[in-house]
């Protein structure tokens, strides 16, 4: 039981870290962001740095999360424990490495666009214009992969009991709503840093927050998974 104590604390800590530096991300970045302008990234290259550093410590940190929780989640479902894996481990880290790339990229571009001369200028403009599009493109694709993935988590957690159920069925909630936001992005009702995207994330973010501290104070259901390793010894006999 202790090896499971361990894991769940490692599990609370490592969302922590992944949810404080995606929300640290978006607030280096999110000026730049509105402001769209090569310009202004050029003239802040360092915050576009820190922004995609951010952004690649959120991703290791929640790429980590399917891999120590598996052997727990395969318990009650392995196809769930897999698809998480597949979900959060390899498609969100693929995007959020895609996500660090792209700023990187916009900083060099940026630079160009300072050096260049009309109608160079416009040229570099176009390209910012495009890479800008296609970085938030990558993160409306992540928030429906996040969003997948976390459904999956949540629906073991409930099946399991490993953590209680009201804190489960606040996770589906909340990543509902989560999802939602792909579709206010997509139809241009709203910008990923836009007051209504941040007030129908904050269910989450306050979801996961709690349920990371609860992981690290209390650990999964003992008893719960007390039953689930007796049952599986049943099973062997």
């Amino acid at each position: 039981m202790n090896n499971y104590r361990k894991t769940a604390s490692l599990v609370g800590v490592l969302f922590i870290i992944g949810t404080v530096a995606g929300v640290l991300s978006v607030a280096a970045s999110g000026p730049l962001r509105e402001a769209a302008y090569l310009g202004s990234i050029a003239a802040n290259p360092n915050q576009i740095v820190v922004a995609a550093l951010f952004i690649l410590l959120m991703g290791l940190a929640l790429a980590l999360v399917p891999i120590v929780i598996f052997p727990v989640l395969k318990r009650p479902s392995e196809v769930l424990a897999l698809g998480y894996v597949v979900f959060r481990g390899a498609l969100e880290t693929a995007l959020y490495i895609g996500l660090t790339i792209s700023w990187l990229m916009l900083i060099v571009l940026s630079q160009e666009y300072v050096k260049a001369e009309a109608p160079a200028a416009s040229y570099f403009q176009t390209l910012g214009t495009l890479l800008l599009a296609g970085h938030e493109a990558l993160n409306t694709v992540l928030i429906i992969i996040f969003s997948l993935g976390a459904l999956m988590l949540y629906t073991a957690f409930y099946r399991s009991q490993l953590i209680p159920r009201w804190l489960s069925v606040w996770g589906f909630i909340a990543i509902l709503l989560h999802l939602s936001t792909a579709m206010l992005i997509v139809f241009r009702f709203a910008t990923p840093t836009s007051e209504i995207i941040v007030a129908v994330n904050l269910p989450i973010f306050l979801q996961e927050m709690v349920m990371a501290v609860w992981l690290i104070a209390k650990g999964f259901n003992s008893t719960a998974i007390a039953a689930k390793v007796a049952m599986n010894s049943g099973d062997r006999k």
